[in-house]
Order: C-alpha cells, then sequence, then structure tokens
C-alpha cells in the first residue's frame, strides 16, 4: 500500500481584493507553501501562514501573510495534507477535541473559581481595604444606615433611660481595654423588620434591636458581650472587606452576563443581612474575648445568648409546624445540635462558624484555657 504524502491539496484563492474565487493547488517543499493556478504564483514561508485550528466541522482557511486566502470545503482532505506533511495540532486544539482534556479543563476551572472565592477575594480585600482610609468607612456606614432604616428597621421604643444604660456599660467595658485597642463607636436603637439582631456598620455604628434586648432580659453583661463582639467586626474592618468581595463578585458576574445595573445598588442592605466568614466570627469573638475579661466579665455570657436564641429558634420551628411552642427550652447540650441558616438572625448570629464551636470558644475561654 502506498503511503506517500499527497503532494498537492486542491483550494480555492481568494486575493484579498476582489470577491473572485480561483482554484489553485497547495503544495509543501520544506518550509515554503506554494500556490500555483491560472495567473497564480505564490511563495509563501510556512511561518507567514496562519493556519486555521482542526475543527469537527466547516471548511479550512488559510489567511496568508500580505493579504489573501486559501480555502479547502474538503476538511478532511486538508487534515490529512497537512499531518502527513509534518504539521501539527497546537496542544489547544488538541485538547478541544478530546473529550479527557475537556473534562479536566472544566473541573480545573471549578477548582480555580472556589479557590479564588475561598481564599483570592479574602487575600484581596485585605490588601485593598489596607490601603483605604478609615474615612471611606464612615461614609459607607452613614450611607448604609440611612438604607437599612428605610428598608429593615423602625425607630427604637426602648425608653431613653434604657439606652443610656446599655451604652454606659459598653462604654465602661471598653475603656477597661488597653488605650486605642477599642475603635471609635455609636450605638444606635432600632425596631427590627427581621427579628432579634446586632450588626455593626463601617465606621463604627452598632445596631442593636429591641427585640434583642427584651430576648435577652435586658441583661446588660450578654448585651455588653455581643457588642465587644461587633467592636470586633468594627476594628477589623470585616464590613468593608465584605464590600470589597461583593462588589468583586458582582463585578465578575456582570462582566459575565453582561449587566452592571445593579452591581452596586443592594451592597448597602448586605452590610445589614449578609453572613461574615468564619474567619471573620473568629477574630471578632476573639476581640469579645478581649474586652470582656478587661472588664472582668466572663466571656460565658455570651453562652447565654445562644441559649436564648435556641430558644427562640425552636418556639419558631414549632409555630411553622403548627406545634404549641409554650413551654418549650431548648437544649443544654449543643454539642450535636444542626448549626443555625437560613434563618431572620443577622451578621452576629450567623452559622459561620457553628453555634458548638462558638459555645464551646467562650466557655473555654472563661475557664481560662
Amino acid at each position: 500500500m502506498d503511503t506517500t504524502p499527497e503532494p498537492r491539496l486542491h483550494a480555492t484563492y481568494f486575493d484579498g481584493i476582489s470577491a473572485r474565487a480561483r482554484p489553485v493547488t497547495l503544495q509543501l517543499d520544506g518550509a515554503v507553501l506554494q500556490i500555483a493556478g491560472e495567473g497564480i504564483h505564490r511563495t509563501l514561508a510556512i511561518a507567514d501562514v496562519q493556519w486555521p485550528e482542526r475543527t469537527r466541522h466547516g471548511m479550512r482557511v488559510a489567511h496568508l501573510k500580505g493579504g489573501g486566502s486559501v480555502q479547502c470545503a474538503d476538511a478532511s482532505a486538508w487534515d490529512n495534507w497537512c499531518r502527513n506533511h509534518g504539521l501539527r495540532d497546537s496542544l489547544v486544539v488538541t485538547a478541544q477535541q478530546s473529550w479527557r482534556w475537556v473534562l479536566g479543563s472544566v473541573v480545573a476551572l471549578l477548582v480555580i473559581a472556589v479557590a479564588v472565592q475561598q481564599w483570592g477575594l479574602p487575600v484581596a480585600a485585605r490588601a485593598v481595604v489596607a490601603v483605604m482610609p478609615l474615612s471611606v468607612d464612615v461614609a459607607l456606614g452613614e450611607a448604609s444606615l440611612a438604607l437599612i432604616d428605610e428598608h429593615l428597621m423602625r425607630p427604637s421604643k426602648l425608653p431613653a433611660s434604657e439606652q443610656a444604660r446599655l451604652r454606659a456599660a459598653l462604654t465602661q467595658a471598653a475603656g477597661a481595654a488597653p488605650a486605642g485597642t477599642v475603635p471609635a463607636w455609636q450605638l444606635v436603637f432600632r425596631q427590627s423588620r427581621i427579628g432579634p439582631n446586632a450588626f455593626a456598620l463601617p465606621g463604627g455604628t452598632l445596631v442593636m434591636t429591641d427585640e434583642l434586648v427584651a430576648l435577652v432580659g435586658r441583661d446588660e453583661k450578654v448585651i455588653t458581650a455581643v457588642l465587644a463582639h461587633e467592636l470586633g467586626h468594627v476594628r477589623h474592618r470585616h464590613g468593608v472587606r465584605l464590600l470589597v468581595q461583593a462588589t468583586v463578585l458582582s463585578g465578575l458576574a456582570a462582566v459575565v452576563l453582561g449587566d452592571f445595573s445593579t452591581v452596586l445598588a443592594g451592597v448597602p442592605v448586605l452590610l445589614g443581612q449578609a453572613s461574615y466568614s468564619r474567619e471573620a466570627e473568629r477574630e471578632a469573638d476573639a476581640e469579645a474575648v478581649r474586652i470582656l475579661k478587661a472588664a472582668a466579665i466572663s466571656p460565658d455570657v455570651m453562652v447565654t445568648l445562644f441559649d436564648k436564641l435556641e430558644e427562640e429558634m425552636n418556639k419558631e420551628e414549632m409555630k411553622k409546624a403548627g406545634q404549641d411552642p409554650t413551654g418549650n427550652k431548648g437544649q443544654s447540650e449543643r454539642g450535636s445540635r444542626a448549626p443555625v441558616q437560613d434563618s431572620w438572625l443577622g451578621i452576629a448570629f450567623a452559622s459561620h462558624p457553628a453555634d458548638a464551636d462558638r459555645v464551646r470558644y467562650f466557655r473555654e475561654a472563661a475557664a481560662g484555657r
């Protein structure tokens, strides 16, 4: 059987000036392509030809340096002719033709996307926030509070004397910490449309809801512990970091989907509803322990908060199930309970990390471990 490569290939030539198609033959002589036809004779180095990528369907079109192109409707004949003369597919083309390569590329892309979201974005957000002036935090906090008041909150009905008492308790606890370790803050009270909650806005505004004050029986030590946790978010600028990450993700989505209209529209409300990362919650918990210990308050008071929250969650679940919540006490051991997820609880009480881990942390801190 004769396996000698076919020396010539029939193709169609366009000079790049007119639309006239001319039949030609192509011949490869070493590193030179020769194009011959009636009134046509062109010689080009292989490097001066933009060779087409091999695809499963469609004609082959090679573009020539200096203008013009050659086309071959018989894709199989073109591919065989190129292969027989040593013109190999690039790695990219080879990968495109292999389902294994395609599957591997998809998996690799997913891994990269997850890695960027889990590690790349937080690192980038830290770097961006580090060079941002604190005045940005203040401006964001003011804008966010105005929008949150419009959509999520109502004016507080807590007596002014009670508000002053709780502010004084936090002032005393924060004042016991070493100078310069507690950021500037202001505490505001609101009635909530999303249930018991407390959260920190960029710039140091701490929002405490009447419902949370009532939930913990107006216990100033528990409330101080909650607010100390929120001061940790302010000190580490978690709100701004969350904003940077959300903006980058929204921007990437807009690039993919082609819609920039909603990239920044809901960002301020995000600061009042979204969950911080596990790392951010741990950092804020550590700040809460530091402030509480400086004020001679046992970190174990945070466990009281978790007890109350669990009790309230159990009541909510029983109401949804049509059961009578009267007398429901909640579990005393939380080591095996499910984390709170997708609830009306806000930033401070999201499931990052899970309640059992946080309870254990505060109990160990109270025990001096």
